[in-house]
């Protein structure tokens, strides 16, 4: 299939997701006239299983989530690109919106909807409200950028696809959320510092609480049971000890 021919591709980044990817390459190999994975160094069957959906794999050193993203963009050769993770499946219903949109495009981006499955349940309060920059026209510029939270951005006029949604698998278990948390706390503290900001008493204290109230109270976590009451003190730890951690790093200056 020469460039040309090629609609839609589909980009991911992976490294260690044998037991997630299946699913959702499975949902897009109907849908994509190309698949693209670059994988960090993957030592499960990733790369294996991507390869058996036809996927174009690239071994890449890890550079940050942005980087890794825009490596992946820059080697799809489709006039389109659809950015998963690999904790992520389309509906079916999203399926039929995307080959709707393709046939007769109004923007240059299109906004879709995630729906969050945690410890195996579908959230519909904390994490519903989100809509993600992922179907992208490739000569429309798009870039991913961002230290700790990348974002994808174009140049044009960017929709909502009205129907369907990313259900987002994503954290196989309580202890993978929390290093995840703790993680992006570090990469945080590091971002802060670098901007000069200072963490003070009143953050280390205050800033926990509020993430707490925000997504327990004012985002109705409470609504979710357990799940809402975790997430929430995710949350929290977070805040916690972002602040620390810059706390430790302006110490040492």
């Amino acid at each position: 299939m020469g460039e040309g021919d090629i609609l839609l591709s589909v980009a991911l980044i992976t490294k260690n997701e044998e037991d997630r990817l299946p699913k959702t390459l499975e949902a897009v190999k109907d849908l994509a006239d190309e698949i693209v994975v670059v994988d960090s160094g993957s030592t499960d069957r990733t790369v294996e299983v991507a390869r058996s959906f036809g996927a174009k794999v690239l071994t890449e050193e890890w550079k940050g989530y942005a980087r890794q993203r825009q490596s992946a963009l820059k080697k799809c050769r489709g006039k389109w690109i659809l950015f998963l993770d690999a904790d992520e499946v389309l509906s079916e219903e999203l399926k039929g919106e995307i080959k709707r949109v393709l046939k007769n495009p109004t923007a240059e981006g299109y906004l879709i909807k995630r729906k969050t499955v945690y410890l195996g349940k579908v959230l519909n309060h904390i994490w519903d409200n989100d809509w993600v920059l992922r179907l992208v026209k490739r000569d429309a510029n798009p870039r991913w950028v961002g230290r700790v939270h990348e974002k994808l951005l174009l140049e044009g006029r960017v929709e909502k696809i009205p129907k369907g949604v990313i259900y987002h698998y994503t954290y196989r278990n309580l202890w993978e959320h929390f290093e995840k948390a703790l993680l992006y706390a570090r990469l945080s503290a590091e971002e802060y510092h670098r901007r000069g900001k200072r963490a003070t008493l009143f953050k280390l204290v205050g800033a926990p609480l509020w993430a707490f109230f925000k997504i327990y109270l004012l985002k109705r976590g409470f609504l979710e049971g357990i799940r809402g009451l975790l997430i929430a003190g995710s949350y929290a730890l977070n805040a916690f000890v972002k602040y620390a951690l810059l706390w430790e790093k302006q110490k040492g200056n």
